[in-house]
């Protein structure tokens, strides 16, 4: 169980991780602190899970073992600004803000032992997958405790080399929303048949949750699993023969891609 948590940022990604923590009894509400500049959002959280909050990010690290950063990149620079001098020596910090590099937030911060984290946001229901890593400075007890709050989150990756995390910001960072686009794109094709948008949409994310359950619980490839529903000359088959022309799967590594390059150019946009 956690001393204090404060969390600098109360949006939706910062709430999925109080709720994750209460739930899992990681921390009790007055265990944790959390500051944001929108009283509406301060209002919330402190009715919704008994948290204290504060507007001001000095008073929300004083004293308090793990500082979570929980706020947009472009809004760094001034956290950066309130935070330096004032977190304790002892305290972790842990980031999960996307491109922003564990030097530049050491620098930044003036503070050594900071983890970067990657989750995604299935973490607001507890079935987000986050990949992280952590500086030299980071003890084998304080990563422990973020193994244990990440995981309270859904599933998590701890990784040795830093470049992973932008690729894991192209995979799986980004990944719900490719799936949400392939979602969207099957429910109007149901619509277009004749289908309404409801049932249609019934139909996709049945089907969607199903797949994906079939596919963690068998020990088979996704290709032989594919193979297996792929009848020759049957509908499935004609399918996907329209999937492959058109190039799908080259579409998908070049999304990728892209996301991964640009993971990597907002990372340098933060180096001093």
């Amino acid at each position: 169980m956690f001393s204090t948590i404060a969390l600098i940022g109360g949006g939706t990604m910062a709430e999925a991780i109080i709720k994750g923590m209460l739930a899992r009894g990681l921390a009790g509400p007055r265990q944790i602190i959390a500051s944001d500049p929108l009283e509406e959002r301060r209002r919330l959280l402190s009715e919704r899970y008994g948290v204290h909050t504060t507007p001001d990010n000095q008073e929300a690290v004083e004293g308090v073992g793990v500082v979570i950063l929980a706020v947009k990149p472009q809004a760094l620079p001034s956290v950066e600004r309130d935070l330096q001098g004032h977190i304790p020596p002892l305290t972790l910090v842990l980031s999960i803000l996307p491109g922003v590099r564990l030097e530049a937030l050491a620098e930044g911060l003036g503070h050594s032992a900071v983890v970067r984290a990657m989750p995604n946001t299935p973490a607001q229901i507890g079935l987000g997958m986050t990949v992280w890593t952590a500086s030299t400075a980071v003890s084998e007890a304080q990563r422990r405790e973020v193994q244990a709050l990440l995981a309270a989150l859904g599933e998590e990756i701890f990784v040795e080399e830093e470049r992973y995390l932008d690729m894991a910001t192209a995979v799986s960072g980004s990944g719900p929303a490719y799936f949400f686009l392939f979602l969207e794109a099957l429910v109007d094709a149901g619509v277009r048949l004749g289908f309404s948008r409801e049932v249609a949409k019934k139909l996709v994310l049945e089907t969607a949750r199903g797949a994906v359950e079939y596919a963690r619980s068998s020990p088979l490839p996704l290709a032989e699993l594919r193979h297996m529903v792929t009848t020759p000359g049957g509908t499935s088959a004609e399918a996907l023969y329209e999937f492959e022309g058109g190039g799908l799967r080259a579409v998908v590594q070049k999304a990728v891609r892209a996301a991964y390059e640009r993971s990597i150019a907002l990372g340098g946009a933060q180096k001093r």
